[in-house]
């Protein structure tokens, strides 16, 4: 009998467990409910989902792999602490790739790359909700590289940014960081718009670097344990 495919669902496309345990707990230590050094219990994850341990494992050895947990014997996994030399570094690899990226996406810029960008800049102005910053603000970010056609670069710069995102939701909060990095926005994508590959390219690096700075003057002590 004929079937309406427009009504099938593409069940290959779908989530795993895994995947959505691995979203739940990216989440939680990006939005700070899980610290540093907070014990990720296998048990209590797979009780909260329902599910065996098996997906459990598998997300945080995915995460693991992320660099957002690490496991210790007699401790199981925890949420990863990262010194300040540490932070410096990812921003450093982050800047390097994203302004290289950049340049490689300008040539092959439209005005629908533009126009995109534009309305991310947008909407991360009129956004009130911290949570949403980050998001728009990868979201404006990623879509000047996508021209480049080097999806493993765009990738691996998401993972750098996976990283780093419970930082820069600090940093997107504190006094003024929202603004300035809405301005810096707009500096980098009118370079863009202009086809001027090494402003745009130095922009975004300053831009990257100068959040940075900002996070380090501001970043709490790490709690004693």
């Amino acid at each position: 009998m004929p079937f309406n495919t427009a009504q099938v669902t593409n069940l290959g496309k779908a989530p795993t467990a895994s995947d959505v345990i691995l979203k739940f707990i990216r989440d939680s230590i990006a939005d700070g409910s899980l610290d540093e050094g907070e014990p990720i219990r296998q048990d209590d994850v797979a009780r909260l989902f329902n599910v065996s341990k098996i997906p459990v494992r598998e997300a945080l050895k995915r995460l693991e792999a992320e660099g957002l947990v690490e496991f210790h014997r007699n401790k199981g996994a925890i949420v990863k602490s990262v010194s300040e030399p540490e932070i410096v570094q990812i921003f450093e690899v982050r800047a390097i790739l994203e302004s290289n990226a950049i340049k490689l996406s300008i040539p092959h810029m439209t005005e629908e790359t533009f126009e995109k960008a534009l309305g991310y800049c947008d909407a991360f102005a009129g956004e009130t909700d911290v949570a949403r910053w980050s998001e728009l603000n990868w979201r404006f970010h990623s879509c000047l590289y996508e021209d480049a056609q080097r999806p493993f670069l765009v990738t691996t710069i998401r993972s750098v940014h996976d990283r780093l995102e419970r930082y820069l939701r600090v940093q997107l909060t504190l006094s003024h960081g929202k603004q300035t990095a809405d301005r810096e926005h707009r500096q980098i994508l009118e370079a863009c718009r202009a086809r001027d590959e090494e402003k745009a390219a130095g922009l975004l690096y300053a831009h990257i670097m100068s959040a940075c700075q900002s996070l380090l003057e501001h970043l709490p002590e790490k709690k004693p344990r």
